[in-house]
């Protein structure tokens, strides 16, 4: 398939680009600087050059696309301002319909809850810190995952808590809070290889499974 990855340059992203293409899927990543693209990817991306809030760069990133996977997440930093990624999300689930493309996986914590779930000590405590701590990036979160959740698209959210630059293991949890038992550290790797695994994979539709090492 034509899988289309957004943030592939960051840390989750970069490893999902290189899944994909293990699992021989054809691959266009979105990259914000072009300096930041791994040199091992060289023929094998296509790589579209462009900030979140350039449309134009979006609708290339997207054409052709059957699937668009999403690692971007809130910048963290304190001198952050507004809500770009609440933007770019627009922008990205505007392009997918103009493109016709209908599958979307994505990722966010568990201060973002499943449609079928209830809230938990484990969430609560997450949405509680967010907000304390980080608002505006909690804003951000919500304000992207509420778009797309509500967009009409077949979508996934990959919900984590603590990722970790640890040796993929092949063993993840998956699951719901209140129904399953879902830990908080999961490495980087294991991450990008169960979204990867997302792509060909119906059993989480528009739902929002957390997982854990």
């Amino acid at each position: 398939m034509n899988i289309t990855v957004f943030g592939a340059t960051g840390a989750i992203g970069a490893l999902t680009v290189n899944e994909l293409l293990t699992q021989g899927h054809t691959v266009t990543a979105d990259a914000r600087n072009r300096k930041k693209v791994p040199s091992g990817w060289g023929d094998d991306v296509r790589v579209v050059v462009g900030e979140i809030s350039d449309r134009a760069a979006i609708h290339s990133a997207i054409d052709g696309a059957d699937v668009v996977v999403s690692a971007l997440g809130p910048d963290l930093s304190r001198k952050a301002q507004g809500l770009p990624l609440v933007e770019g999300t627009r922008h990205i689930l505007d392009s997918m319909t103009r493109h016709g493309v209908k599958r979307y996986i994505g990722h966010a914590t568990p201060s973002i809850l499943d449609p079928q779930e209830k809230p938990t000590a484990q969430t609560r405590m997450t949405k509680f810190l967010g907000s304390m701590f980080l608002p505006r990036a909690s804003r951000e979160l919500v304000g992207m995952i509420d778009q797309i959740m509500a967009s009409g698209i077949d979508w996934t959210i990959i919900r984590f808590t603590a990722p970790k630059n640890t040796p993929k293991t092949g063993r993840v949890r998956a699951g719901f809070f209140g129904t399953d038992k879902i830990g908080a550290a999961v490495s980087r790797a294991d991450i990008a290889a169960f979204t990867a695994s997302q792509v060909s994979d119906d059993t989480y539709l528009n739902r929002a499974p957390a997982i854990s090492n």
